[in-house]
């Protein structure tokens, strides 16, 4: 009979420290682009897309290329924020390397975002 407590307890004892373990909520991944001009002055409405840049399918930094492209545009401080937990999940090795595009005007400008796990990651391009 004592053993049969003991085991129980002991079961017991897993189950709670797994679902402890196994329930931590992520904090959001962000990536904010900051839009400027040659003098490096805010652009406010410029139109900013986020593409992703093919790689290895087995590789660490594959995405889901059906969700691409994201796009917004820029705010009166010249940043296009983007949300990218739906790409994130825990327990991965990276997120993605992603394409800048901005263009405001007849102004164009690119670069490259290398997203981080459940931080917010920021990146300038000069249009």
């Amino acid at each position: 009979m004592r053993l049969n407590k003991l085991f129980f307890l002991g079961v017991l004892l897993l189950m709670v420290s797994v679902s402890f373990v196994g329930c931590r909520k992520k904090a959001d991944t962000i990536v904010k682009i900051l839009v400027r001009d040659s003098g490096n002055q805010a652009v406010v409405g410029a139109t900013v897309t986020l593409d992703a840049v093919p790689g290895d399918p087995n590789g660490p930094t594959f995405v889901k290329l059906d969700v691409f492209p994201f796009t917004s545009t820029s705010n009166s401080s010249g940043e296009a924020v983007f949300n990218m937990n739906e790409l994130y999940e825990l327990g991965q090795a990276g997120v993605a390397v992603l394409e800048i595009k901005v263009s405001a005007g007849t102004g164009t400008g690119t670069g490259v975002v290398k997203v981080v796990e459940e931080t917010e990651t920021e990146e300038t391009v000069f249009v």
